[in-house]
């Protein structure tokens, strides 16, 4: 049976990309930026980023989407987090989709944009 064990992300530039997911706090050496493919494990999962040239090189028919075509949910220590870790991304000049709020379904909720346009969600139970 297939399992869930990696989730893949094609990306522009490697070193915006992973300074973006730094600042979400994902453990990524540094120097990584070099490399093509970067992966990191992070609550269970692989996390994996794919320069744009590497997936051209086994996928010559592949053209970038236009718009967000991941959803990818970081899962804050409490509403206070979902706030600090907005502001924490956004200080170091990544962009805003929407500020935190407090949603109809009982969340702290916010999102951020990745280098590459992906929607990223920032959440915490209220």
């Amino acid at each position: 049976m297939a399992k869930p064990d990696m989730i893949g992300i094609v990306v522009k530039e490697m070193s915006a990309t992973l300074d973006f997911y730094r600042a979400l706090g994902l453990d990524i050496p540094q120097g990584a930026e070099k490399d093509d493919h970067v992966e990191v494990k992070a609550n269970g999962y692989r996390i994996a980023w794919d320069t744009e040239e590497v997936v051209k090189g086994f996928n010559p028919n592949w053209h970038a989407p236009d718009g967000s075509r991941i959803g990818l949910a970081f899962l804050c220590d409490d509403a206070a987090d979902v706030d600090a870790t907005y502001q924490r991304v956004i200080a170091q000049g990544h962009r805003a989709h929407k500020e935190p709020f407090d949603a109809f379904w009982g969340q702290r909720y916010a999102q951020v944009l990745d280098p590459d346009g992906n929607v990223v969600d920032l959440f915490a139970p209220l």
